[in-house]
């Protein structure tokens, strides 16, 4: 008989923030758990008979596969909507569409554009809601990245995290894990390009230290990471970030400057030659390849947390 805690009241998954230190970490270890029954075959359908509806206001490779994937793995089922297939595209208010869809299903994951947009979703559902991307936060890919360090390296907290290029969603993320879990955040970027201090506030140097040089920021980290130049609905200004991020491609230099044990990680999709040289992600020290893979499992873990409490089975 398993022991299992009963779910409590709602609760959504729309940035890294909306959970507790405590909390992520359960997530991540529950993922390496379900990962391992994976890898040995065995069945783990936790979440028999339920659905899920994946909204696609973006589009996606890793975040679609991942978690319709993840959901049948688990038992459930799953319903794909885009903007383009649903009354989404035909200016129901979004407000409307959640009520509805809320009704039907039993979790919702969305990949759009602002983090409010999302947030208004959550606020009219009757379901938990998953935060697949937004321009603001990209919450799960956070929790794969951080479930693959640990599983190559150990415990985070206390360690170095070298971010190199854009202050995007990915940027932001990983300053809200540094705070909940105990590291230290480097972040390089251009001018122009950089964190901004209103949503930063004021971090202490255990959490976050920004440099201009990119190779600084690389000293001494444990994990170098980064991202493409120009993040969706931003391309536009692609050539003029080309030029402006020419210096920080992420080359066997930054690496050999990094801690003798530092790992790379990319969320891909990746450009070899722009934002990391193809010796680094194609490297011994690159771990992206498994980092796309926890996607899956620490989605897993995280749709069973928000649908079925704490399990210890």
């Amino acid at each position: 008989m398993s022991a299992i805690t009963t779910p409590g009241p709602l609760r959504h998954f729309l940035q890294l923030r909306d959970f507790s230190e405590s909390e992520i970490l359960y997530v991540l270890e529950r993922g390496r758990i379900i990962k391992d029954r994976f890898k040995r075959y065995l069945p783990h359908r936790t979440l028999h008979d339920r659905n899920l509806a994946m909204v696609f206001e973006k589009a996606s490779t890793r975040t679609r596969v991942s978690f319709e994937a993840g959901m049948y793995q688990l038992g459930g089922s799953v319903i794909h909507l885009t903007t383009e297939g649903s009354q989404l595209g035909r200016a129901e208010p979004i407000e409307d569409t959640a009520r509805v869809i809320s009704r039907m299903v039993d979790l919702v994951m969305i990949r759009t554009y602002e983090q409010t947009r999302i947030e208004r979703f959550a606020a009219h559902s009757r379901v938990p809601v998953i935060n697949g991307l937004t321009n603001e936060f990209h919450p799960c890919q956070i929790l794969a990245d951080i479930l693959t360090f640990v599983e190559h390296r150990g415990p985070i907290r206390g360690r170095t995290v070298a971010w190199i290029g854009d202050a995007n969603n990915m940027a932001y993320t990983w300053l809200q894990a540094a705070e909940l879990l105990g590291f230290t955040l480097h972040v390089s970027a251009p001018e122009g390009y950089r964190l901004d201090p209103r949503r930063v506030g004021s971090q202490p140097a255990a959490v976050l230290r920004e440099f201009d040089d990119p190779l600084e920021a690389c000293r001494g980290a444990h994990l170098v990471t980064t991202d493409v130049w120009t993040s969706m609905g931003y391309e536009s200004e692609n050539e003029a970030r080309r030029l402006a991020f020419a210096d920080w491609c992420v080359d066997e230099p930054m690496m050999a400057v990094a801690d003798p044990e530092a790992v790379f990680m990319h969320c891909l999709p990746a450009h070899r030659g722009e934002e990391v040289a193809g010796e680094v992600i194609d490297g011994p020290q690159s771990v992206v390849w498994d980092e796309a893979e926890n996607r899956l499992h620490v989605q897993k873990a995280l749709m069973e947390f928000l649908l079925l409490g704490r399990r210890e089975d």
